[in-house]
């Protein structure tokens, strides 16, 4: 989450009034993250989250993103539910850019990490996938694999600046992940996060309230969205790897969707691949971000390091 484009109060009152949710009682942006423009709404019927979409997000696709919010909700996840205005509406457009409305979940993301949370978190990622079973839309992942060299390419030798070597480093880590990873039809495909940080992860009381931010979700290799998250989860500050917290994931999940051992066996590729993904849009976003814009921006090097870990371990 995170904030490029500012709103009048005005602006957005004329906007709620055509929903049944209230009159506005206060808004502001919300930092973190680096796609969206995104706002905590109270009104008088309750607290809202307003996303304006900004960067990655292909308009085209934002029915699909919605569709899966619904759906998911629909079948017991806890995740923000679309809210349609009075003409049944969903996605509408404020300030010249898509926008949607959602529920507000509650619960807070965890500041510090430890080996219970991680286990929820693994027990609420198997139940995502189980749960987006039967939502048969298919949205290609738009940050496969495909995507990475590209996107390396486009960076030019920025990254040199911060790590010497660093560009022809993962280029060759590139090459090697892509040599190896899965081909369709090799490993378990479904509806995935393909974002599934801490800071899109609430907890009340030790356990999961809810899951929030699909707007990386597609359709890829159910143990790929397990990679992002041994990624995002099991690393202390960022440099250090826990084995207790992957441990504990690995447990959470199986204990409620037990992993193929072809999966099991592709993870080591899938956690290096989630290292290239997200070393390459941090990279990106390191250059491009304007420096006005009030978003938290993240150290591409801290993926390095995963991806030197995860290259040196022969299983997860």
């Amino acid at each position: 989450m995170a904030v490029y484009t500012e709103l009048a109060a005005e602006t957005l009152e004329a906007f709620l009034g055509t929903y049944e949710i209230g009159t506005l009682v206060s808004f502001h942006g919300i930092a973190e993250g680096v796609e969206n423009s995104n706002f905590l709404l109270r009104t008088t019927e309750g607290d809202f989250i307003l996303t304006l979409f900004e960067r990655r997000v292909n308009a085209a696709e934002l029915p699909w993103f919605l569709g899966l919010m619904q759906y998911l909700a629909g079948r017991g996840l806890n995740c923000p539910l679309p809210v349609s205005d009075r003409s049944g509406t969903a996605l509408r457009s404020l300030a010249d850019r898509p926008a949607a409305i959602t529920t507000f979940l509650p619960g807070v993301s965890a500041t510090q990490l430890d080996a219970g949370l991680c286990l929820e978190l693994g027990k609420a990622l198997a139940r995502l996938h189980i749960a987006g079973e039967g939502y048969d839309a298919v949205r290609q992942n738009a940050l496969s694999p495909a995507a990475w060299g590209p996107l390396l390419e486009s960076c030019g030798d920025s990254g040199d600046a911060l790590s010497p070597g660093l560009t022809a480093e993962v280029r060759t880590a590139l090459q090697s992940v892509e040599a190896a990873w899965p081909i369709p039809g090799d490993l378990p495909r479904g509806q995935i996060h393909a974002d599934l940080f801490p800071d899109n992860v609430f907890f009340q009381n030790g356990q999961v309230s809810g899951l929030i931010d699909f707007y990386f979700a597609c359709t890829d290799f159910l143990a790929y969205d397990l990679a992002i998250c041994l990624n995002a989860w099991c690393f202390r500050d960022e440099k250090t790897f826990e084995p207790s917290f992957a441990a504990a994931i690995m447990q959470g999940y199986e204990s409620i969707r037990p992993l193929s051992d072809a999966e099991k066996a592709a993870l080591p590729t899938l956690c290096q691949g989630a290292a290239i993904r997200f070393l390459l849009t941090r990279l990106y976003d390191w250059i491009n971000t304007p420096a006005d814009a009030l978003v938290t921006r993240k150290d591409p090097l801290a993926y390095l390091r995963r991806l030197r870990h995860f290259q040196s371990a022969s299983h997860v």
